[in-house]
C-alpha cells in the first residue's frame, strides 16, 4: 500500500513539473494559453500537495502505537483463556469459526510430502508457528505410505482365522487407514484377503458362474477398476448388490 502511494506521488510530481515547463515555454503575449497553463500548473501543485500531506499523515498513524485500555486488554486475555471451550460450542458455527481463524492466522503454507500426506505450516498473527501433517484421500492402497505394511498385516491376521471386522479394528488401532477413509474399512480387509485367495467359507472355493450375474472380481476385470474401489462403494451403499 505504501509503495503504491509513493508511486502515485511520483506521478503527480512529474505532472506538476511538466505543467511548470509548459507554462515557462508559452509566449507571454498569448495570454489565454498562458492563463490556462498557469491554471493547470496550480491544480497539479494542489493535487501533489494534498497527496503528500495525506501520505505523511497515514505514515505517522501507522507508526503510532495502538493504545489499549486495561479493560480491553483484560477482556482479550479472558477470551484467550476461554477460546478452547468457545471453539467447541455448537453455537459458534462454521462461518464464525472461519472468521475467527482469519483474524488469528497470518498465512498457511502447505506442500505434499507424500502421496497421502500434506505438510502444513501455520503462521499466526503474533509470529508463532504450528506445523503438522494432514492425511488426505488417495485412489488406492499403493499410494498409502504404509499400504504395504497394512496388506502384510491383513494377510497375516487373516491366515489365523481372525474375522475381517476384527482385523479392520485392530489395524485402525495401529494407525492404519483405508485409502479414502481415516480408518480401515472391513471392505478393504476383505478385498486384500480375497485377492490372496484366503477364503472364509466352503462356498467361496466353488466356481462362481451364474448366467446373468457377475462377481465383484468379474465386474472389476470388465470395467478395469480395482476390487477395492467397488467393495468400498458397496460398503457405503453407493453400489447395491444381491448376494447369492
Amino acid at each position: 500500500m505504501a509503495r503504491s502511494e509513493a508511486q502515485q506521488i511520483e506521478r503527480l510530481r512529474y505532472q506538476a513539473g511538466l505543467a511548470e515547463r509548459q507554462f515557462d515555454k508559452v509566449d507571454p503575449d498569448n495570454r489565454n494559453v498562458a492563463a490556462e497553463l498557469e491554471r493547470r500548473w496550480e491544480a497539479a501543485l494542489r493535487e501533489l500537495h494534498q497527496a503528500e500531506e495525506g501520505f505523511a499523515q497515514r505514515q505517522a498513524s501507522r507508526v503510532r502505537p495502538l493504545e489499549i485500555s486495561a479493560d480491553v486488554r483484560s477482556a482479550f486475555l479472558e477470551t484467550g483463556r476461554r477460546l478452547p471451550a468457545l471453539w467447541q460450542d455448537p453455537a459458534l458455527g462454521a462461518e464464525r469459526k472461519k472468521a475467527l481463524l482469519r483474524c488469528l492466522i497470518d498465512k498457511v503454507v502447505a506442500h505434499r510430502c507424500a502421496p497421502d500426506r500434506i505438510a502444513v505450516r501455520i503462521v499466526w498473527r503474533g509470529g508463532a508457528t504450528s506445523e503438522m501433517e494432514v492425511e488426505v484421500a488417495v485412489g488406492d492402497l499403493n499410494r498409502l505410505s504404509r499400504g504395504g505394511e497394512m496388506e502384510a498385516s491383513i494377510l497375516e491376521l487373516a491366515r489365523t482365522g481372525m474375522p475381517d471386522d476384527e482385523i479392520a479394528c485392530a489395524l485402525t488401532g495401529q494407525g492404519h487407514r483405508s485409502p479414502m477413509r481415516d480408518h480401515v474399512l472391513v471392505s478393504t480387509v476383505r478385498a486384500v484377503r480375497l485377492r490372496d485367495k484366503i477364503l472364509r467359507t466352503r462356498s467361496q472355493s466353488h466356481p462362481r458362474n451364474i448366467p446373468g450375474w457377475l462377481t465383484v472380481s468379474q465386474v472389476a476385470d470388465q470395467l478395469q477398476l480395482s476390487r477395492h474401489w467397488i467393495y468400498d462403494r458397496i460398503h457405503n451403499g453407493t453400489i447395491a448388490i444381491r448376494r447369492d
